[in-house]
C-alpha cells in the first residue's frame, strides 16, 4: 500500500483504517498522513512523527501547513480541488489500482516540496497525493499525503532551490501584484501582493475555477468591458505587451503591465502586473486642482493688483503709474493731487470697533468718487489717508471744496451718528516741473497745515507752508533743550468749590518759558506727545507741584492737587509706583492728588493704561477725566470706567453767555454725573453769568479766568485769595438777586 500511495494510486477507506491496513501504515518508512478537506490532520503514522518531530497527538487536528515550508503552503488545497474536479469528471491523471473491483481515484505523481520540523529547520522533500473516498455517497472527502525525506538530494538541488527562493522572495516583496497565466489561458500562480491588492479569496484561488476569479475581478472594476477587450486583444496577439490604467468602482486606481512569458524564444504565458497608484492619482488630482486655484488666484490678484481691497478705489501703485503718466504728458497740462485723511479716525476705531472704522472709510471712498469726473483717480494710500489725481483740472479748489463739504453730511454706522471731517492739502504743477515725489510732498506739507488750522478745511499749498514745517522742526529741537535745561515751568491755577466758596483743588500745569516769553501749551504740548518728551515734562510737573504746595496740602486734608497726565505717560508700566513714590518722598497724601486724563487714554489698545489707573484709585488717588464732550465718548460709557470727576469742557462753558440759555446738554451732563457718583468740575468760567449758571445746576466745583488765570508759584497764595474773594463776591450778588 504504502508503494501504492507513492506512485500515485487510490485508497478507499474510512477515517479509522483497518487492523491490517493500521499494521502497514505503522511499518511503512515514509510520512503518511491523512487531511481533510478543511486542511486540518485526521491520521498520521509513526515515521509521521519521526519525520516531523511532533508526537500523533499534536498532530491530529492541527492544520496540515503548520508542516510545509513558507512557499509550499497553498499547493495542498490547489491539489486536493484538482483532484476532486478529475474525481467529479470521472478521469484521474496518474491514477491506478490494485485489483480490477477497486475504484479509480484521482491521484498526482511525486512532487517536491519542503518541509518544516518542530525545531524550525527545514528539510527537502518529495510528496505524493491521493483522493481518499468515503464509502457513503456524497459525504466529505479527504486526501492521503505520502511523504518522503530527500535531503540527501539537498546539496545537488541547492543552487535550483536559491534560485526559487530568490524568485519567489523577489516577487512576493515587490509592491506590485503579480499574476502568471499559463499559454492554456488558466492561472498559474500568483504572489500575495496581488491577492492583497483585489481581495480575492484564497478559497477561491485554491479551486483553479478561473471563471469564477474573473468574475470576482471583474465586478470590482468601473469598466469591466474594456477589461475584457484588453485581454482578448492581448492573446489575439500573444507577441504584445501592454500598459493601461484600471478604475474601481469605490475610487481605487490601477496600472496594468502585460508582457508575454517565453522560454527558449516560445511564448509559454503571459505575466500581467498591477500597480496601486491610486495615491499619486489622487495626488496628480489635488496638484492639478491646486494648478487650477492658483491660475484662478493670479487672475484675481491680477485684477486686484491696482485696486484697494476695502473701498474698491485705485491703490498706492496705481495712483503712482498715473501721476507719473501725468507728468509725463504735454507741457502746460495741469497736475493737482489731493492729499488728504481723516480727523481722529483712530478713536472711531477704538471706541465703535475697527468694523465700524472699515464703514467709515468705504463711505468716504464712496463720496470722493462723486466729486470727481469718471476718469480722475481716486486711490487709498493706506490707513485713514486717501489722495486724488486730477489732469487737466479747470477748478480743482472747487473740488477740494466739495469733498469737504461732502464729508460734513452725517451717517449713520451700527446705530451711532458719526459727522467725519477731514484735512485736505492741495499741490499742483503748471508749468514748473517738479518730480511725482515732491509734488506729493507738497500735498502732505499743505495738509499737515490744515490740520493745524483747526482740521475740517482744505488748504493749497503754498511755499511759506515750508517755513512752518521747519519751525515745527525747530520746535521740537527746542523742547528737547529746554527739558534738558530746566526750562519748564509749574503755573498752577486755583479751583473753587460751590460747596464750601474756598479754592480747595489747584491744577499744576506745565509752561515753557522761552527767549522771555511763554510758549503756548498748545504747541509745545502736541510736540512733546510726538517725541515722546511728554513723559519727562509730566514727571517735572508732578515732581515740583507736590514739592510746592506740600505745605499747603499739608494744612488741610481736603485739599487737593491735579496733574495732567499723558496716555503716553500712561504706556509706561511704572508711573503709578513713579506717583505714589513721588508722593511719599513730598509727603504729599495720595487722596490729595487727581489725576486728569482726556477720554481717549479709555479707548486705548493696551489695556495696562486701565490697569494703572484702577491700581492708584485703589491707593487713593482720584481721577478726573478732562475735556469731557469732545471726543466721541458718551454719559453712558461712564459707568464702567475707574472714574471719580467729569470736568466739563470750556467750549460748552463758553456757549452761556447770558445766563438765561436753555442748554439742556449742559443740565443733562451735570445731573447724568451726578447720578453715577461722580463731582463736576466746569473748565474755562469767565464771567458771573457763567458762574451763577453752572452753580443753578448744581456744579461742583468751577475753574477759570473769572477767579484767576494761571500763575507762578510764588504768586499762588494771593491767587488763591483773589479766587476766594472773587467766590464771596458772586455769592453776595447772588444773594442779593434772591432779595
Amino acid at each position: 500500500m504504502v508503494s501504492h500511495l507513492y506512485s500515485g494510486g487510490s485508497v478507499t477507506a474510512s477515517a479509522h483504517p483497518p487492523p491490517g491496513v493500521e499494521s502497514v501504515l505503522e511499518s511503512s518508512p515514509d510520512a503518511l498522513l491523512v487531511i481533510a478537506e478543511d486542511g486540518t490532520v485526521r491520521l498520521v503514522n509513526a515515521a509521521a512523527e519521526r519525520m516531523f518531530g511532533y508526537s500523533r497527538e499534536e498532530l491530529v487536528g492541527q492544520d496540515h501547513r503548520m508542516l510545509l515550508a513558507e512557499g509550499f503552503r497553498s499547493g495542498f488545497h490547489r491539489l486536493f480541488f484538482a483532484l476532486r474536479r478529475d474525481a467529479e469528471s470521472g478521469s484521474a491523471a496518474g491514477a491506478g489500482s490494485t485489483a480490477d473491483t477497486t475504484p479509480a481515484t484521482p491521484s498526482f505523481s511525486p512532487v517536491e516540496a519542503y518541509g518544516v520540523r518542530r525545531d524550525g529547520s527545514e528539510f527537502q522533500g518529495e510528496v505524493a497525493c491521493s483522493l481518499l473516498v468515503r464509502d457513503t455517497d456524497g459525504g466529505p472527502m479527504s486526501m492521503t499525503v505520502a511523504v518522503r525525506d530527500t535531503s540527501h538530494r539537498l546539496a545537488a538541488d541547492a543552487g535550483l532551490r536559491e534560485a526559487l527562493s530568490l524568485l519567489s522572495a523577489t516577487l512576493e516583496s515587490t509592491a506590485d501584484g503579480i499574476l502568471v497565466v499559463g499559454g492554456d489561458g488558466r492561472i498559474a500562480s500568483v504572489n500575495n501582493q496581488f491577492v492583497s491588492m483585489w481581495g480575492v479569496p484564497r478559497e477561491l484561488l485554491a479551486t483553479q475555477d478561473d471563471d469564477a476569479v474573473m468574475g470576482f475581478v471583474m465586478d470590482q472594476l468601473a469598466e469591466p468591458a474594456q477589461f475584457v477587450e484588453k485581454i482578448a486583444a492581448l492573446y489575439a496577439d500573444p507577441e504584445a505587451e501592454s500598459h493601461d490604467v484600471l478604475d474601481f468602482l469605490d475610487g481605487r486606481t490601477f496600472e496594468r503591465y502585460s508582457r508575454p512569458q517565453k522560454v527558449a524564444d516560445r511564448v509559454v504565458g503571459r505575466v500581467w502586473s498591477f500597480r496601486d497608484v491610486t495615491p499619486a492619482k489622487v495626488a496628480q488630482d489635488r496638484i492639478a486642482q491646486a494648478m487650477s486655484d492658483l491660475a484662478e488666484q493670479a487672475a484675481q490678484l491680477k485684477a486686484l493688483a491696482f485696486q484697494d481691497p476695502l473701498t474698491g478705489l485705485s491703490n498706492r501703485q496705481l495712483f503712482n503709474d498715473r501721476l507719473e503718466a501725468a507728468l509725463r504728458g504735454p507741457g502746460g497740462t495741469a497736475v493737482d493731487v489731493l492729499l488728504l485723511d481723516l480727523d481722529d479716525f483712530k478713536e472711531v476705531n477704538d471706541i465703535l470697533g475697527h468694523h465700524a472704522g472699515d464703514q467709515l472709510l468705504i463711505e468716504v471712498g464712496r463720496r470722493l468718487r462723486e466729486c470727481v469726473r469718471p476718469d480722475d483717480v481716486v486711490a487709498r494710500l493706506g490707513g485713514d489717508e486717501f489722495v486724488v489725481l486730477l489732469a487737466g483740472s479747470l477748478a480743482p479748489d472747487a473740488v477740494a471744496g466739495r469733498i469737504v463739504a461732502s464729508l460734513r453730511v452725517p451717517l449713520w454706522i451700527d446705530g451711532t451718528m458719526l459727522r467725519p471731517s477731514l484735512s485736505l492739502g492741495l499741490a499742483s504743477i503748471k508749468e514748473d516741473a517738479v518730480g511725482a515725489s515732491e509734488l506729493l510732498r507738497r500735498a502732505d506739507i499743505a495738509m499737515y497745515a490744515a490740520k493745524a488750522a483747526g482740521k475740517n478745511r482744505y488748504l493749497r499749498f503754498r511755499p511759506e507752508m515750508m517755513k512752518s514745517l521747519v519751525e515745527r522742526t525747530e520746535l521740537e529741537a527746542g523742547l528737547r533743550l529746554a527739558v534738558d535745561a530746566g526750562e519748564i515751568a509749574v503755573h498752577y491755577q486755583p479751583i473753587v468749590s460751590t460747596r464750601s466758596g474756598v479754592v480747595v483743588k489747584v491744577e499744576a500745569l506745565a509752561r515753557w518759558e522761552r527767549d522771555g516769553g511763554i510758549v503756548p501749551p498748545a504747541q509745545f504740548i502736541p510736540a512733546a506727545e510726538r517725541s515722546g518728551l511728554i513723559v519727562e515734562i509730566g514727571t517735572e510737573v508732578l515732581l515740583k507741584g507736590c514739592t510746592e504746595l506740600a505745605p499747603w496740602l499739608a494744612e488741610d486734608s481736603a485739599r487737593a492737587l491735579a496733574v495732567n497726565v499723558s496716555g503716553v505717560q500712561l504706556q509706561h508700566g511704572d508711573f503709578a509706583e513713579l506717583l505714589l513714590a513721588v508722593a511719599r518722598n513730598t509727603g504729599v497724601k495720595p487722596r490729595q492728588l487727581v489725576v486728569e486724563v482726556t477720554e481717549s487714554v479709555f479707548f486705548h489698545d493696551d489695556c495696562h493704561v486701565i490697569q494703572q489707573l484702577t491700581a492708584l484709585r485703589n491707593a487713593g488717588v482720584r481721577v478726573a477725566l478732562d475735556d469731557f464732550g469732545t471726543g466721541f465718548s458718551s454719559l453712558g460709557r461712564l459707568q464702567g470706567l475707574p472714574v471719580d470727576t467729569l470736568k466739563i469742557d470750556q467750549s460748552f462753558t463758553s456757549m452761556i453767555r447770558t445766563g438765561d440759555e436753555k442748554l439742556p446738554i449742559l443740565s443733562c451732563m451735570v445731573a447724568m454725573a451726578h447720578g453715577l457718583g461722580l463731582t463736576v468740575t466746569a473748565e474755562g468760567v469767565e464771567t458771573e453769568a457763567q458762574a451763577e449758571y453752572l452753580m443753578k445746576l448744581d456744579c461742583d466745583s468751577l475753574q477759570g479766568f473769572l477767579f484767576s488765570r494761571p500763575t507762578g508759584g510764588p504768586d499762588l497764595q494771593p491767587a488763591i485769595a483773589r479766587s476766594n474773594e472773587a467766590f464771596t463776591a458772586l455769592q453776595r450778588e447772588r444773594i442779593a438777586g434772591l432779595r
